[in-house]
């Protein structure tokens, strides 16, 4: 039986490698200065269009994508006698998970014979398009669904996020860390060094005097906690800051030999909740303990 993987938009790959790999991404949405958009990778609204007008002050919101969305997703492959995958976000950031798995529930009622299954990645932008590289590239090697699936499910939370933001103003607003650890960003060039849980939640780890030092420690703690760097391809993604993402890379391969690198932009829907300068790398370790 052929396989089918489906995630969502918040994965941040770049859309050449989702065609070449025919990966279905579900969009969500956002709105922004009065305009509803499709998050569709800078297609209808530029990256640095999207980032340009946060910068300017503008407020961009989001919303979830609908049990309806997924059912209909899901279905176009089901009834092809496909089996289908869904890597999704984090169900510690978003009720979306929630209406996959709705969804999903709904569908094996119709279809009893179904086969499929929805990952619940805890993880957000690359960390979840990492669980979606993987998946893609043991799809292409020959395995087949049942030991993608348990793969991921046995590996995503050996899946390491490291990030930094300019402001912790946004992820406040967006509910996404308590007022108290927002109260940081407020601090004079005091930078904050975060990590995403088992939960898929985000923490703040430290803080740091100085962007410099803070991509540093990205550097540092993947230099700690990575695990055979030769067999991993890791992620760097930005949210308009190129020049620090080649910055972060250089720091990383001057003492890691890694197999690859691959830097992408942060999508306006995990962009809306950390504003511009977010700089962000994903790796495996043994776990995500800090």
């Amino acid at each position: 039986m052929k396989t089918k993987i489906i995630t969502d938009s918040c994965c941040d790959l770049s859309p050449d490698y989702l065609n070449e790999n025919n990966v279905h991404v579900i969009p969500f949405t956002f709105h922004l200065d009065n305009l509803d958009y499709e998050d569709d990778f800078g297609k209808t609204l530029g990256y640095k269009s999207f980032y340009d007008l946060v910068r300017s002050g503008k407020m961009s919101t989001t919303s979830q994508i609908t049990a309806y969305t997924f059912e209909k997703a899901f279905s176009k492959y089901i009834e092809e006698g496909q089996a289908v995958i869904y890597i999704g976000f984090s169900s510690a950031l978003s009720k979306t998970f929630e209406n996959a798995l709705m969804a999903s529930n709904n569908i094996l009622e119709k279809y009893p014979n179904a086969d499929l299954s929805v990952i619940d990645s805890r993880s957000a932008t690359v960390g979840l398009g990492s669980l979606v590289y993987c998946g893609c590239e043991m799809l292409s090697g020959g395995k087949n669904k049942e030991e993608i699936v348990n793969w991921l499910e046995d590996n995503k939370l050996k899946l390491n996020h490291w990030f930094t933001v300019d402001s912790l103003d946004h992820l406040k607003r967006g509910g996404r860390i308590s007022a108290t650890s927002a109260a940081i960003g407020s601090l004079l060039d005091v930078k904050p060094v975060l990590n995403v849980d088992d939960e898929g939640r985000l923490r703040s780890i430290k803080k740091v005097r100085g962007r410099k030092k803070a991509i540093k420690s990205l550097a540092d703690e993947l230099k700690a906690q990575i695990v055979n760097p030769e067999e991993q391809t890791i992620f760097i993604s930005h949210g308009d800051c190129q020049e620090e993402a080649e910055n972060l890379k250089n720091l990383i391969t001057k003492d890691v030999k890694v197999k690859d690198v691959m830097i992408n932009y942060i999508g306006p829907v995990i962009g809306t909740h950390t504003g511009a300068g977010v700089l962000c790398v994903t790796f495996f370790g043994t776990g995500r303990d800090s």
